[in-house]
């Protein structure tokens, strides 16, 4: 396809989009690591991605490092990695599309929920009513204890980790359970991970499905934004719970069920389609 072809086709799949955001009874946004690339947050997309934002950990895999034995193992190298991701995440600003997103909500009968697989809380951090999300992996502004001797939860806090930049292990006062005393962990869920605290994400997915009930009287419309196929947690929600799904992702977008994919990243994909609604 040439470029004026393309343009062409692109123009039509945002007026597509743009006229079922308008009919929508209800808006489900759905967010992969894709959205929050436009807040300069790295995706880690394949094994390259991931040493490209943490190069001493090159020739391992994320999901050897994004692992709970580490915690146990050698916590000033979990705390490394952890502790610079939150660094990152907490200096982050989120850019227009979550403003966007979140005029939209705001006009349907029945609003909007929030589903990502995002740690980074950039939809709560851009106004997003807590209780209107869904984080299915976790947060990381969310502590447990990594053993865990009980279930409880605490905010992480505002903190900045010290890390050394030539091995990536945590330099100084690690994150401490007040209870046992051992090592706190982040509430996310990581690979192989059977002492991920789900309790408070299973709290959200109860308000999800009594959202998902009051809506499903009317047209509910999702705009998925930059989740992908690796884990298709987001997608398979979006494509469960949506009559009609708007696909944003540069390079996977396809749309199986009713719907229109947007190839651009999102936050360009939401500035053009809110320059057509006009809202």
């Amino acid at each position: 396809m040439n470029t004026a072809d393309f343009q062409e086709d692109l123009a039509m799949r945002l007026r597509v989009a743009a006229e079922a955001i308008q009919t929508a009874d209800a808006i489900l946004i759905g967010a992969g690591a894709g959205m929050s690339v436009d807040s300069g947050l790295p995706d880690f997309r394949g094994n390259e991605g991931f040493w490209k934002a943490y190069p001493p950990f090159r020739g391992r895999k994320f999901a050897e490092i994004s692992n709970p034995a580490w915690f146990r193992r050698d916590p000033r190298l979990a705390w490394g990695f952890f502790g610079h991701r939150l660094n990152l995440y907490q200096t982050a600003i989120a850019h227009p599309g979550y403003r966007i997103l979140r005029q939209w909500i705001s006009v349907p009968k029945f609003g909007g929920f929030v589903f990502t697989s995002n740690v980074d809380g950039q939809f709560e951090g851009a106004g997003f009513a807590p209780d209107s999300m869904v984080e299915c992996h976790g947060s990381i502004h969310r502590l447990q204890c990594a053993l865990p001797c009980r279930r409880e939860l605490w905010a992480t806090g505002r903190q900045e980790f010290a890390v050394d930049p030539q091995t990536f292990r945590a330099i100084g006062h690690l994150p401490t359970c007040p209870h046992c005393g051992g090592v706190a962990r982040p509430n996310i869920l990581m690979f192989g991970d059977w002492d991920w605290v789900e309790d408070f994400t299973a709290l959200q997915l109860e308000r999800f499905r009594e959202w998902q009930k009051r809506a499903s009287v009317g047209k509910i419309v999702a705009l998925e934004c930059g989740a992908g196929l690796a884990i298709p947690t987001v997608r398979n929600v979006v494509e469960q719970t949506a009559e009609f799904v708007i696909r944003i992702n540069p390079r996977e977008y396809s749309v199986t069920s009713m719907g229109v994919g947007i190839p651009l990243g999102a936050q360009e994909a939401l500035e053009r389609l809110n320059s057509l609604l006009g809202w």
